[in-house]
């Protein structure tokens, strides 16, 4: 099987999975249970959780403990899409090509969306224990989740994101937001994959680095697709940067010094996976698939 076909059946497993999580429209509070699954149902490439899976076949074939903390991060993840479309945020209509959740429910479900969406995650890992998890590697994948979404990581990246918005910020800064709003999820992906599969306390620290590496570029081709990319191509609005008088690794350095960045955090990366004992080839794959991404 070509990796393209590989990623497509990965994508589609990490959605069945998803499923299982999938509350019933029913009910007086209906509405929210819709725009939830609506949230989760309008696409993606559900990077971070193949991100956890590859890292934690490395290690172990059980998979069954690891699928709610897939189920997790993507929940986690949609929920800063949903909470960043909003009017208050970057005020982004369109999302995967589709309506944003607030655009079709309204500003006030599409904020109880995002909420739900974090609380739920952490329901759907608690089902790892059920499932058959040591009980160690749990309660530490459940730290580094909470950590990584919260206002040392995903958040509070976003709260600084926030309020320097529209100033004129140094590479540190930029660096500092991209590190917790972007990286932080990637980092979390990765290192629970690598802790619910018993990796070592040295591989983890190399893991960390890795998905470090990998959230930088990740973020910064992002950057540099929001200026070449096109609506159609990226699913949502292009030039939303500039709109939002948002600086970025691009206004700061230029498209080609950009381009550049994100191959050497990519090359770091691949050069420290190889580090590691175990069957990686997808996860080498998939690295270089994200630094070369055209959405």
């Amino acid at each position: 099987m070509n990796f393209e076909a590989e990623l497509k059946k990965k994508i589609e497993e990490t959605n069945l999975i998803l499923k299982e999580y999938i509350p019933e429209e029913k009910g007086l509070q209906k509405t929210i249970f819709e725009a939830f699954n609506y949230s989760l149902s309008v696409g993606g490439k559900r990077i971070r959780p193949i991100l956890m899976q590859e890292t934690f076949k490395i290690y172990s074939n059980d998979m069954e403990v690891i699928k709610p903390f897939m189920a997790a991060m993507e929940m986690i993840h949609t929920s800063s899409l949903v909470h960043d479309d909003l009017p208050c945020m970057d005020n982004d209509e369109y999302r995967r090509g589709k309506e944003s959740v607030w655009k079709r429910f309204g500003e006030d479900i599409g904020t109880l969306t995002g909420d739900v969406l974090l609380i739920h995650a952490f329901e759907a890992a608690a089902k790892s224990l059920e499932k058959g998890a040591d009980s160690k590697r749990f309660v530490r994948a459940m730290k580094t989740l909470a950590f990584n979404s919260g206002m040392y990581g995903m958040m509070g990246g976003q709260t600084v994101d926030l309020e320097l918005t529209g100033k004129s910020i140094n590479s540190e800064e930029l660096e500092f937001i991209y590190k917790l709003k972007t990286a932080a999820l990637i980092v979390a992906s990765m290192e629970i994959g690598a802790i619910m599969g018993g990796a070592s306390d040295e591989d983890i620290k190399t893991i960390n680095c890795i998905a470090g590496n990998i959230g930088m570029a990740f973020q910064i081709r992002d950057d540099i697709l929001d200026v070449i990319s096109t609506t159609e191509e990226l699913g949502k609005p292009i030039l939303s940067d500039e709109k939002n008088n948002k600086t970025t690794y691009v206004t700061l350095f230029g498209e080609e010094k950009a381009d550049i960045k994100v191959e050497n955090l990519s090359n770091n990366a691949l050069n420290s996976l190889k580090t590691l004992s175990g069957d990686y080839t997808f996860l080498e794959n998939f690295i270089r698939m994200l630094a070369d991404r055209k959405n």
